[in-house]
């Protein structure tokens, strides 16, 4: 019966995005609010291990012990792990059954971990500390991992301590009840006898097994896999080779537990084992901050969000011709006077503090100041730099009002650019080596209004355009850093961009395919499929003679793009297997026309959850079959709740009767 196959408590139910394994088992496991927190990580070559214990309070107070807890024991009822030092245990085993588990093989890695067959990791990795009592490591001071803010970008083993905390924290405080899930008056919560007879989790651990890069990491540069397992003798251990595997492997930790109306906070589905890899290493949104005006803290709420659902991109579209709300030291009155309105800008300090806050969880901020096309914002303090600014006819001379872009044959706007990117790359190039220099919609009618230029002719304009692209991006070189550019740039204007780039196309999925015919690699997410904004209908007004044109007024890629259709999306469909390695992953595109701080987060979730699953999943499961609703609402249904649950106001997805009646609302 499909009721009973899609209940919340079957197989991954709870999980968002779906891991790449996951099995459970179905006895009930409480969390100890006393729960010891221990993180141990490998130096850069893995060969010795920094092991740190948070006191739960997170006092300060030092709580030591042994490693003899992760010792060569048995644990009773789950099989043997072999006897090894530190030296040997690479090539350790443990056996459950007629299930042979060695550390090399990650396949029966989980078929015996699955089952608790032991207390340490499998694989075990390099450098594990795996020592009787007698040379066992000790737990440190807590005061070593306070929850302060980053010393640096790249702090990660500060960065996982914080996390592991904030994991910790967010069990306790979500106080969800999934009731929303269930018919009411059923019983769907543990007995209190199961309570009280159930094994409490008293140890959370967290194994990072190499180092993280010296650098925020470029696209695929870095392992963001993890394996789960949370057995029955009261231990959740998570590995990860780097930082961010680490951190993905919390937040499916913090999807295992619901709050009890009785008080305790349980999972019903022990013991569990997960070993997940993400399908895409690039996984976005690309949000549009000057069309509207967002506080820091929404931009704050929004990184929140993505991090719950293994996102790592915040692609900020920064600058437009509407507003400048990006504060630049070097030339303080392109916010002063581009801005809405005194204040609305983001100070250099704001801006650090969203790298710094969103590279805490995981997620590499990427600026973009689109240029030369949809730069009229400049015009407001540097209007000689500006040609065609805010013209009356401005269907002509851009895609949307206001008019204006940069002169292209003005010896002034070159040190300009300079002058702006000289600034502000020293401030983002330590949380991300990439910087998106826009391009897109690049209107040649305005140039027949610069009065040195007075031309719309491709072959007058192309080899302009391409000055100012070519010298953006050779300015990025300078500073080490990676350009991302719109699709635009190379298949309209065809502008010689160095094969490092990343190339975002937007407009249709054929694009996609173009550009890797080009040979450079890809961000895919279209138009007709992943932009936010659609269906909200005409943001323009008409005037009267014009009613009947335009009635009934819809916008120009209605309709909604709902979640279902948004799940459909393939980022590599009509590729060939070769073509698709060269799709880096995609973005959701919230365009913010009608879009500010009072429906933000409904217009992003849970549809851009959606995306989320495609960028970590897949479109399709392993065996090649597309990934369906029916399979997935009863997750983003649970998904959802939880998200609202800590203060992320996402849209329902169907009525609230269906969501208690999984399966009931079917056609």
């Amino acid at each position: 019966m499909i009721a009973s196959f899609l209940t919340l408590a079957a197989c991954a139910a709870a999980i968002w995005p779906a891991p790449s394994r996951f099995t459970n088992g179905s006895n009930v496991v409480i969390m100890s609010p006393s729960v010891r927190l221990v993180f141990q990580a490998s130096n850069s070559s893995g060969a010795a291990m920094n092991t740190t214990g948070i006191n739960s309070t997170m006092t300060g107070s030092v709580a030591k012990t042994n490693m003899s807890m992760y010792s060569n024991s048995s644990t009773s009822g789950f099989g043997n792990f072999s006897t090894g030092t530190a030296s040997n245990m690479t090539n350790a085993t443990c056996s459950y059954g007629s299930i042979m588990c060695n550390a090399s093989d990650p396949t029966l890695f989980s078929l015996c971990a699955m089952e608790g067959a032991m207390t340490a990791p499998l694989p075990v990795p390099a450098g594990y500390i795996c020592e009787s009592s007698s040379t066992g490591g000790e737990f440190v001071s807590a005061s070593t991992a306070s929850v302060s803010a980053p010393t640096g970008p790249y702090d990660a083993n500060a960065k996982v301590v914080r996390a592991l905390q904030r994991a910790r924290d967010q069990m306790f405080s979500d106080d969800y009840i999934p009731w929303q899930l269930h018919p009411f008056g059923t019983n769907f919560e543990p007995s209190m006898q199961a309570i009280s007879n159930a094994t409490n989790i008293t140890t959370i651990m967290v194994v990072q097994t190499a180092g993280d890069p010296a650098r925020a990491p470029l696209v695929n540069e870095v392992d963001e896999s993890y394996t789960l397992s949370m057995s029955m003798n009261g231990t959740i251990m998570i590995t990860a080779q780097s930082s961010f595997g680490c951190l993905n492997g919390l937040q499916t930790l913090t999807q295992l537990f619901y709050q009890h109306s009785a008080g305790p906070v349980y999972s019903p589905i022990a013991p569990v084992m997960v070993s997940d890899t993400p399908k895409f290493g690039h996984r976005g949104l690309n949000l549009d901050v000057a069309r509207h005006w967002f506080p820091k803290q929404d931009v704050i709420r929004t990184i929140d969000g993505l991090s719950y659902n293994k996102m790592n991109r915040l692609h900020l579209h920064a600058t437009d011709s509407q507003s400048w709300p990006l504060f630049i030291p070097a030339i303080p009155e392109l916010a002063e006077k581009g801005a809405y309105a005194p204040g609305l800008f983001y100070t250099p300090e704001d801006l650090d503090q969203m790298l710094s806050y969103a590279e805490d969880r995981g997620i590499q901020l990427i600026i973009e100041t689109d240029m030369p096309g949809h730069t009229n914002s400049i015009a407001y303090s540097h209007p000689e730099l500006i040609v065609g600014s805010d013209e009356g006819d401005w269907q002509t001379y851009a895609a949307e009002p206001p008019s204006g872009q940069l002169k292209l044959n003005d010896s002034r706007v070159q040190p300009f650019l300079r002058t702006l990117l000289d600034d502000l790359l020293p401030r983002v190039g330590g949380y991300s080596q990439y910087y998106h220099t826009g391009g897109d919609e690049f209107n040649q009618n305005v140039y027949l209004l610069e009065a040195d230029l007075m031309s719309n002719k491709t072959s007058v304009i192309q080899p302009l355009d391409a000055k100012i692209v070519e010298g953006l991006h050779a300015q990025l070189a300078e500073y080490n850093m990676t350009p991302i550019v719109w699709q635009d740039q190379l298949l309209t204007w065809n502008v010689s961009l160095s094969k490092n780039t990343l190339v975002q196309a937007w407009i249709t999925q054929s694009a996609v395919k173009e550009v890797i015919q080009r040979g450079y690699r890809v961000i895919a997410g279209v138009t007709n499929h992943w932009y936010l904004d659609c269906g909200a209908g005409q943001w323009i007004t008409s005037i009267p003679q014009h009613e009947r044109e335009f009635y009934p007024f819809l916008d120009y890629c209605d309709p909604v793009k709902n979640w279902r259709y948004m799940y459909s999306y393939d980022p590599i469909s009509n590729l060939t297997a070769e073509e698709a390695k060269m799709v880096v992953g995609a973005e959701a595109h919230m365009w913010t026309e009608q879009t500010d701080p009072t429906n933000l987060d409904k217009r992003l979730w849970p549809r851009l959850a959606a995306a989320a699953e495609v960028m970590w999943s897949g479109r399709t499961f392993a065996n090649g079959t597309n990934r369906t609703q029916l399979e997935a609402t009863p997750r983003l249904e649970d998904f959802r709740e939880r998200i609202v649950h800590r203060g992320i106001m996402a849209e329902p997805i169907q009525a609230l009767w269906c969501s208690q009646r999984n399966g009931q609302c079917l056609q």
